[in-house]
């Protein structure tokens, strides 16, 4: 599959727009059993609780995901992304919302990167880089545009 370019007129401190996803007890559990993570904190409000949580909470690979949608969602679904590299801060719990915002922080020959946030009302949830092909290239993998 042939990827779309990145477009032309990023520039290092471009701002991407805003995202707001409401976080509900079905996403949650749904994008962890989606993803094969039966990890009880992720799908069972009790044994959260028991463990310290507040709540059942979101999985590292939904916030990878998510991460990745804001981008596509942002640029275009053609895109190719070569990485997703992120770490996780505050928990993202049901009710309540998570905020994408990113910029671009580096404009290469081949590549752009970057800087994606998704915050939470207890502050940073997920902070991290996202490196594109700079040009239309063959995405590898079914589907293209796919993170690698």
């Amino acid at each position: 599959m042939t990827t779309t370019p990145v477009p032309s007129a990023l520039e290092v401190g471009t701002a991407l727009p805003a995202w707001e996803l409401p976080l509900t007890p079905t996403l949650i559990v749904s994008t962890a059993i989606a993803t094969r993570d039966f990890q009880d904190v992720h799908h069972d409000r009790d044994r959260a609780q028991a463990a310290g949580s507040q709540d059942v909470f979101m999985n590292i690979l939904t916030s990878t995901a998510l991460c990745q949608r804001y981008v596509e969602d942002s640029l275009g679904h053609d895109v190719e992304i070569r990485a997703i590299a992120i770490r996780l801060g505050a928990p993202a719990y049901p009710y309540d919302t998570l905020t994408f915002t990113g910029e671009v922080a580096e404009v290469g020959e081949d590549e752009v990167v970057l800087e994606v946030a998704g915050a939470v009302s207890l502050g940073a949830h997920v902070i991290g880089t996202v490196r594109l092909a700079r040009q239309a290239g063959r995405a590898g993998g079914a589907g293209g545009g796919v993170v690698r």
